[in-house]
């Protein structure tokens, strides 16, 4: 297998960002995955949580994501409940699926996050009891069926205040600069002139 890899350890080593594109990569719905974010509890530990960004995953999540794990003091383990990421979106405006309570959208539906059963391949997460674990799952589809613009996953064991970090991001009304923007976005976007 041929890899395009960088990898960054942080001086503690005990956490690390790999970007990663194999010949035979994880797949995320239909998106390769492209960055992976881990952290263990000491240097000779095994990762106990692992973050996995698609291609095409909003550069100001990963950061802000990245950011919010730098700043922990213990990157390995979580002590807030997965209420911190529902509060976070409902502040910005998502709400919940009427349907399904552990699915949150955006007030355009083309975007998500959903707390549940992750998908069996390739996703590694440090709680070797967990039988069925669930963690966050996150996507963009702009347009039902026309396929996601990008999607994340986010292991178990992964600290929710650090998936409420990139949960923040996403929902930020802020703007962010951009070039191109992807055809299945028009007419979801708030456009505003750069000067």
């Amino acid at each position: 297998m041929i890899r395009s890899t960088s990898l960054y350890i942080a001086p503690d080593a005990l956490r690390w960002a790999q970007w990663v594109l194999p010949d035979e990569p994880i797949l995320l719905g239909d998106r390769p995955v492209a960055w992976t974010v881990s952290a263990r509890a000491d240097e000779t530990g095994l990762a106990q949580w692992t973050a996995y960004f698609s291609t095409g995953v909003p550069p100001e999540t990963v950061a802000d994501f990245l950011l919010a794990l730098e700043a922990r003091p213990d990157p390995a383990h979580g002590y807030a409940g997965p209420h911190l990421v529902f509060e976070t979106l409902a502040e910005r405006g998502w709400t919940r699926d009427i349907d399904d309570p552990t699915v949150v959208c955006d007030p355009q539906l083309a975007a998500g996050m959903a707390l549940g059963a992750l998908p069996e391949d390739g996703i590694q997460d440090g709680d070797v009891l967990a039988t069925e674990p669930s963690g966050w799952q996150a996507w963009c589809e702009p347009r039902i069926g026309a396929g996601y613009l990008w999607t994340a996953v986010f292991s178990a064991s992964t600290p929710h205040d650090l998936v409420a970090a990139f949960a923040a991001s996403l929902a930020s009304p802020e703007p962010v600069l951009r070039h191109t923007l992807p055809d299945s976005s028009r007419g979801q976007l708030c456009l505003r002139p750069t000067v």
